[in-house]
């Protein structure tokens, strides 16, 4: 008689549930646009929301830790199992951690009708069961290399209790939460995009027999990550000093040269390849504006600010995102015209997001307009790719 007589059949794990970028990645294109629609007719209306939270605090906290920290998780869950060579965080455990997400958007939207200690725990279960579960497949797999990959993510914890206790009225420096996670999320960006952009870029290029391929990594790749990682930590905890400043525009300089020997003008036939370049020329940007407006310059922090999230996070994000659905679902790694447009979409809205912050007599209007293309452009991502997520893999 088998061994196996009388063991109830294993069930098979719905394909939405197969690997961390399917729920996660859909879960951060319907909130990129819920929230952000959400957030405009607040702004617009001046009507207020059941939270703890001021409106535009909600706005910040939900864009960092609820849309960005899914992407993360996607991400993160995604590749783990690629590193590490294990079975892939799946099933019922991934679905408790959508759980816990979905958990905390809802508490840090009625935060006010709850006490806050709920509120709290409510919200931070995700980011810290998250950060135990990469932990734990990281070192499971003996797979040190990734180790430091955990660190961004106790980060954004610690930044997230600190905005939950700044809205609960503890002393805490004003903005250092959010200031703390938007340097941790930039840091993950410089530190992944150094080893996808060009790597990417390269396998590409050699597929077209093309022999100017991107540099490796090197010296100058090390000056510009310890310039930028420098001069976001500084800012983070010093933002009235002028010291980060010239660090950050040193890092901006450095990683402007990072770029361009990643040679993604010569990928500009393939969309989902040169959507990567532009995204982390916004990051450039975002460091360069940062660091004038730490040394006195006549900017408005905004601008630097939308030009790191606007640009280079969600530009960043929505790319990562469609590479890694059409390369784990069997499809072409080459944009399709939907594809295209949502790169455009995204684009286009950080553009009037920054520009809203110099034209004073066209705030509101170019606010509405980049918040208009930014749904479009997620919202677009869930029509085109949810079905992608929900579904099986295609047949090679």
């Amino acid at each position: 008689m088998s061994i196996l007589a009388g063991r109830a059949p294993v069930r098979p794990v719905p394909a939405f549930l197969a690997l961390g970028f399917r729920p996660f990645f859909l879960a951060a294109g319907l909130w990129a646009a819920a929230a952000v629609a959400l957030w405009i007719v607040l702004f617009a209306t001046g009507v207020g929301l059941p939270s703890r939270f001021d409106p535009l605090a909600w706005h910040i906290h939900e864009m960092l830790f609820g849309f960005v920290m899914a992407a993360i998780a996607g991400f993160l869950l995604t590749a783990i199992s690629n590193w590490t060579q294990r079975l892939p965080v799946s099933g019922v455990p991934l679905a408790l951690l959508l759980a816990l997400w979905l958990l905390g958007r809802i508490a840090c939207l009625i935060s006010a009708l709850i006490p806050s200690w709920l509120a709290m725990a409510a919200d931070l279960s995700f980011p810290a069961v998250l950060l135990a579960v990469v932990a734990r497949e990281i070192v499971a797999g003996r797979n040190w290399r990734n180790l430091p990959m955990a660190a961004p993510l106790t980060v954004l914890a610690v930044a997230d209790l600190l905005m939950h206790l700044d809205a609960a009225g503890a002393a805490v420096p004003p903005g250092l939460g959010w200031r703390l996670a938007l340097a941790a999320i930039i840091v993950l960006i410089s530190v992944v995009a150094g080893r996808i952009v060009p790597s990417f870029t390269r396998n590409w290029l050699a597929w077209r027999g093309e022999s100017d391929l991107p540099a490796v990594y090197g010296a100058i790749d090390r000056a510009a990550l310890g310039a930028l990682h420098a001069g976001m930590i500084g800012w983070t905890f010093f933002p009235a000093l002028r010291a980060p400043g010239l660090l950050l525009l040193l890092g901006a300089a450095l990683n402007l040269w990072r770029l361009l020997r990643w040679r993604g003008g010569a990928a500009a036939a393939e969309p989902l390849l040169l959507v990567l370049h532009i995204g982390y020329a916004w990051l450039v940007l975002g460091a360069g504006l940062l660091g004038l407006v730490l040394l006195d310059a006549d900017l408005p922090p905004s601008a630097a600010i939308h030009a790191l999230t606007a640009g280079a996070i969600g530009t960043m994000i929505l790319a990562v995102m469609t590479r890694v659905a059409r390369g784990h679902t069997g499809r072409a790694l080459s944009a399709d015209r939907v594809t295209s447009l949502i790169y455009i979409l995204v684009g286009l809205a950080a553009i009037a997001r920054v520009a809203a912050a110099f034209a004073e007599s066209w705030t509101l209007p170019l606010l509405i307009a980049s918040a208009g293309l930014w749904i479009a452009a997620f919202a677009g991502f869930v029509l085109r790719y949810g079905a992608m997520l929900l579904l099986p893999r295609e047949p090679a």
